[in-house]
Parts: structure tokens; C-alpha cells; sequence
């Protein structure tokens, strides 16, 4: 099963529960680490995705591809679920970038050119957490998850064209910080 598309693995999830576990197994890491990346927190993130994929489940008889990808529909729940936790929480919402920047690689040159080369992914990172969450989600949502406009309109519940017009303002943005 878990070489079907998604449309096929979908209509299959309506009336068989191995369907829907192919589906599971396809977006469980990208679900949880969108939610770590929001919450900082391992219990926060498992809890929201249980919740995430039971929501999912519960809704799958009613999604009907319309324009919108299972992915995008899948991140959409997650994406209010994240929303409502930040508002239950009375929480700023947060996109974690300490992470990220434990994960960056140094090239295999001279001490200089790392310590330079990390100095300016410490720069760059510090720019990012700077941004507005709205610009951190569409960074996230585009680079890390690799998804398209039309998709991330669907998760942000905005039209694509205004997807667009933020990436703009956000790339503006950073070029202006980065010159700054």
C-alpha cells in the first residue's frame, strides 16, 4: 500500500483502516517535527499530533480533493490545532530555531572560515527569529516542507495569490535585515 499516491491511498482510507496507516506512516515525522518546531516540546508535539492524525481520521470520509492536496489538508488540522494550543497555552506562538542551528553544517576548511561561516548562520538565524510567525510558518512551510503556494494557502487559510505577495514582503524583508 504504501507505494499508492495519495488520492488512491485516500479513497482506500474511507473503508480500510491499512489505507489510512500508509497514510499515517507517509506524514507522522513531517506532522510531529511541525509541531516540535512550534512548541518546543516533545510531550506538546507527540500530543498535537496524536490529535492531528485522530482528527484526520474522524474527518477522512468527508475530504473530497478539491483543489487542496491530502498533504495540505493534513497540515491544515495540524496548523489549527497548533493555533488552538498557542491560545490555550496564552502562549506568543514561537517557531523554534535552536535546532536548526545545532543542525547546521561546517564545511572541512580552515578554523577561520568556520568560525566566520558560523557567525553568519548564528546572523542569519537570529533575522529568522525576528520575523513575525506568519513569515516564520511560510518559510517553514516552503523550505522545510517543501511545499507549494497553492498548498501553504490552504494551511494558512489564505489565497495563493496573497501567499505569494507575503513570500514576496518576507524575502524583501530579509534581503533589507541582511544588508542592515
Amino acid at each position: 500500500m504504501d507505494t499508492l499516491d495519495d488520492p488512491e491511498l485516500v479513497a482506500q482510507a474511507k473503508s480500510d483502516s491499512e489505507a489510512f496507516s500508509a497514510l499515517y506512516r507517509r506524514y507522522v515525522q513531517r506532522i510531529y517535527n511541525y509541531h516540535y518546531r512550534h512548541t518546543g516540546n516533545v510531550a506538546d508535539a507527540e500530543d498535537l499530533t496524536s490529535q492531528t492524525f485522530y482528527r484526520a481520521l474522524r474527518g477522512i470520509d468527508t475530504y473530497h480533493e478539491k483543489g487542496a492536496t491530502f498533504q495540505a489538508w493534513l497540515f491544515r488540522i495540524a496548523h489549527n490545532l497548533v493555533v488552538n494550543w498557542y491560545r490555550d497555552h496564552g502562549c506568543r506562538q514561537i517557531i523554534s530555531l535552536d535546532e536548526m542551528e545545532d543542525s547546521l553544517p561546517l564545511e572541512r576548511a580552515s578554523p577561520q572560515v568556520n568560525l566566520e561561516m558560523l557567525e553568519e548562520q548564528q546572523r542569519v538565524l537570529a533575522i529568522l527569529r525576528e520575523l513575525p510567525e506568519d513569515r516564520k510558518t511560510l518559510l517553514l512551510l516552503k523550505f522545510v516542507e517543501k511545499m507549494s503556494n497553492a498548498d501553504i494557502a490552504v494551511v494558512l487559510n489564505k489565497t495563493e495569490g496573497a501567499i505569494k505577495a507575503l513570500y514576496n514582503r518576507t524575502l524583501a524583508s530579509l534581503r533589507q535585515m541582511l544588508v542592515e
